[in-house]
Parts: C-alpha cells; sequence; structure tokens
C-alpha cells in the first residue's frame, strides 16, 4: 500500500457520505488586520465559509461549524447547519472538541474555514483513503512550490504510513527537507476522533490544544495515518491579505477554465473577473477587462464588450453589452438588445431588440421591445426621498438629451423630440416637445462679433 494516496476515487459510489463535517472558523484572522473574522473574507465575492460549506454540502450529510463569541455574522452565513461556540479560544483541538457532542456516528472530517477551495471531490478521496489505506486516520496533503513553514509529515520507519507531524519551527534540517506538507484537513471515525482529542495536551510554548497532535496520539495506538495528496492551488491556506490575493487568482483561474470549457470564449481570459455564482452559455463571447458580480446570468450567444461591469443581471441571447457598460441589479435585458459605451442601468427591463446605445442612464425604467434611447437620455428615478419607476411601450424613439422625469409613462409608437425633459404622460404614437421653442434673428451673429471686437480694440481690454 503506498504511504501517500494520490489515485483519485469512484465518486460514484462517494456521491454523499453519511457523516459529518466540522469546520474550524473561529479564527480572528489577526494577520489580516481587519474588524472581519477570517471566514468572512470573500473570494470570487463569496465568503470563505460559503465555498467550504458548499463543497461539504455535496459530500456529508451534515454539517458543524464552530465559531468563536460575538461572530453572529459567521453564524448566519453557516445556517441551516449546526453552529457551535467556542468560548475560549484554546487551539485547534480544543475546537474540533467542542463539536464532539455534534460528530453522531461514522465517518468525521474536521476541516478549516480558511482552506475555503477544496473540491467535493478532494473530500470524498480524503474519506475514501482512510478505509482504502487500512487507516484509522487521513489527512490531507501537499507539496507545495515553496514549503516555506507548513509543518512536514513525517513517515513511520516502515514508510507505510504517517508517523507524526513536525512544524517548521521545531524541525530538524533533515525534516524540512521533506517535501509533504500537512494541509490541515482530516478524517477518521467519530469515536475514535472524540477520544484522541480529549486525549490532547497544551504541552507546547503557546499553550494550546493542537489539532495535529492527533497524528501521534493515533500512531501511538498502532492506527495507520494514511496521507491523501492534492494540488496545492486546492489546498492553500488563507491567512494574510497576501494569500487572500493568491486565492483570489487561483478561483479565478479555476472559473475561467470552467467558463471556457462551457463553450464561453474569453478573448483575455486573464483580464475577466467572476464572481461563484456567474453563468455564460455556450457562445458567449467576453472581451478584455470584464467584471461580473454576483448573480449574472448570460445566455448564449450573446456578446459582453470590454470594460463592462455586471452584477445582480440577467442577459438574453443576441444581446450585446459594452464597452464600458454597467449593468447594476435588477436589470434585465432582452433578447438582441443593446447596450452601448458609458451607459448603466439600474433595475431596468430592457426589451427585446431595444437600445440604449450612447451615455444614457436608465434607473427603475421599463423599456419596451423596438425601443431606442437617444444619446445621453436619463430616467429621473429619484425625487430627493423616494424612488419612481419610468415605463416606456414598444418602438418608442426617445431623441438625444432627454430627461424623463418619473413616474412617467410613454406609450407604444411615441416620439420624444430630442432635448426634452417630460415630465407628464405621453399618448401612443404622439410627439412629445418638452423645450423651449427656438427663435432665430437674422444678422445678429454678425452684429455681435462686431460689437465685441470693438470693445476688445479699446486700450486696456486685455489687461
Amino acid at each position: 500500500m503506498p504511504h501517500i494516496i494520490t489515485e483519485p476515487c469512484d465518486d460514484a459510489k462517494l456521491a454523499r457520505n453519511s457523516g459529518c463535517a466540522v469546520i474550524l472558523a473561529a479564527g480572528l484572522g489577526t494577520r489580516m488586520k481587519s474588524a472581519l473574522p477570517k471566514a468572512a473574507h470573500r473570494i470570487a465575492g463569496r465568503p470563505m465559509l460559503r465555498h467550504l460549506i458548499s463543497s461539504a454540502e455535496q459530500v456529508f450529510a451534515r454539517i458543524v461549524v464552530v465559531i468563536g463569541p460575538d461572530m453572529g455574522a459567521l453564524a448566519d452565513m453557516a445556517a441551516p447547519h449546526a453552529v457551535v461556540v467556542q468560548t475560549d479560544r484554546l487551539g485547534t483541538a480544543h475546537a474540533a472538541l467542542c463539536a464532539a457532542p455534534e460528530f453522531g456516528a461514522g465517518d468525521v472530517a474536521i476541516l478549516f474555514a480558511d482552506n475555503p477551495l477544496i473540491r467535493p471531490q478532494t473530500l470524498r478521496r480524503l474519506i475514501a483513503g482512510r478505509p482504502a489505506a487500512g487507516a484509522g486516520l487521513a489527512l490531507m496533503a501537499m507539496r507545495p512550490a515553496d514549503p516555506a513553514r507548513y509543518g512536514r509529515l513525517v513517515m513511520n520507519a516502515a514508510g507505510t504510513g504517517v508517523d507524526r507531524i513536525v512544524e517548521w519551527a521545531d524541525a530538524t534540517a533533515e525534516e524540512r527537507a521533506i517535501p509533504v506538507c500537512n494541509a490541515g484537513a482530516l478524517c477518521g471515525q467519530a469515536g475514535d476522533l472524540a477520544r484522541w482529542l480529549r486525549a490532547i495536551r497544551p504541552d507546547n510554548a503557546k499553550g494550546e490544544y493542537y489539532l495535529t497532535d492527533i497524528v501521534r496520539l493515533a500512531a501511538a495506538e498502532g492506527a495507520r495515518v494514511a496521507a491523501v495528496e492534492a494540488d496545492e492551488a486546492e489546498l492553500r491556506g488563507v491567512n494574510s491579505r497576501a494569500e487572500l490575493a493568491a486565492a483570489e487568482a487561483a478561483m479565478q483561474f479555476r472559473l475561467r477554465e470552467a467558463a471556457m470549457e462551457g463553450g464561453a470564449t474569453l478573448t483575455a481570459p486573464e483580464t475577466v473577473f467572476f464572481s461563484w455564482d456567474t453563468q455564460l452559455g455556450p457562445d458567449v463571447v467576453v472581451g478584455p477587462h470584464v467584471v461580473f458580480g454576483p448573480g449574472v446570468a448570460v445566455d448564449g450567444p450573446a456578446e459582453i464588450r470590454a470594460f463592462s461591469h455586471l452584477e445582480g443581471c440577467r442577459i438574453a441571447a443576441g444581446a450585446v453589452i459594452g464597452p464600458y457598460a454597467r449593468l447594476r441589479p435588477g436589470t434585465t435585458i432582452g433578447a438582441g438588445a443593446h447596450v452601448g459605451n458609458f451607459c448603466e442601468l439600474k433595475a431596468t427591463d430592457l426589451g427585446a431588440g431595444a437600445k440604449v446605445n450612447h451615455l444614457t442612464y436608465a434607473g427603475d425604467a421599463t423599456i419596451g421591445a423596438g425601443t431606442n434611447l437617444g444619446a445621453g437620455t436619463i430616467t429621473c428615478n429619484y425625487d430627493g426621498f423616494d424612488k419612481h419607476r419610468t415605463t416606456i411601450g414598444e418602438r418608442v424613439f426617445i431623441g438625444s438629451d432627454c430627461v424623463l422625469v418619473a413616474p412617467v409613462t410613454i406609450a407604444d409608437g411615441a416620439f420624444v423630440a430630442a432635448g426634452s425633459v417630460i415630465t407628464e404622460d405621453v399618448a401612443a404614437d404622439a410627439m412629445a416637445f418638452g423645450r423651449a421653442r427656438q427663435g432665430n434673428i437674422p444678422g445678429r451673429a454678425a452684429r455681435f462679433r462686431a460689437i465685441r471686437a470693438a470693445q476688445k480694440s479699446k486700450p486696456g481690454a486685455n489687461s
């Protein structure tokens, strides 16, 4: 039996385990220098804790989250799963022991909220690795490019299992040369884990109960400890802003790969940023420097052009967005509609084939199919106290530089002249003018120039 398990498992046989995942999320993250708990920091628009919960939900029947006192926000993020409060932060083993009454029977995996990128299939491999190796305990392991200060896995004399984990600070030069490092997560039977956790003592400089001591206790009982290896990019820990940025980069790489495998074209993938829930249909083309906030779905085929920012919106097939467009939450774009450069839409329904192409703002609006909003047009949706809605029918033409003061309705087929301020409803097929009448004075421009020239020619006129 190999001492490091690298083979994949049969996911079909392990679609969902009957056991329990315990997620340790009580850490304050002092290296983050933040008022937020470490597990609340976001990757791809989603808290780290929710990333790990999502993976665990696909594998385990029950999830328990251990948080610290005064972490109500994390408790909300953990819902609807069980939450245990570690009142005194006495170390990682103590945190896991706080959850022991919730272990139940069967497999229990102990996970860390600051390892948010672990995939469900890797958790399945962790569970399968223990019985496959005839082991009482299984650990997640990795071979980082820079082992830095990770704990090293020291194998037993026979090379059949892990004997202990040695922290970098306590390791000899020979032990520091070991390439296989501890990634934190582990799995065992509920009864065994509870017994080993209760036996851990705070015999260290910090006086804390270290979860890594469980390896030594298991080995001392004669239980084999297996190591299940996975990629560093998936197992990396997040303890600082720099590591958060590295995890963000790893997640973005994963999301870009998934988008392209799903049939989307990213013309400059490294410049496109996704949220965890971005949905792109086949034949969606995304230009450079596009940012997707949470809650965006784009049906293919469609095109999102460069430097656009989208969040909380739905885009139908055939639409063209951008460049330099902003779509805000509550916006829907109909089939074949166009939103052009330097346009912003908020809580707006843009109908099929409608066009909002140049320097335009539409907020709290309904815009019918085939309607065109001219350059510089805005809906005045806020009166200083409340938001109001603008309703524009189908096949309406709004000329350039118009101001539509909500609440107002412009019915099907209407025409609004350029430069108009519209404060009253416009009937179907009517033409609306909301501007002062133009007057032309013959010869007045020539006389004006003569007067100004004479003024400028007087002594001291330019002083």
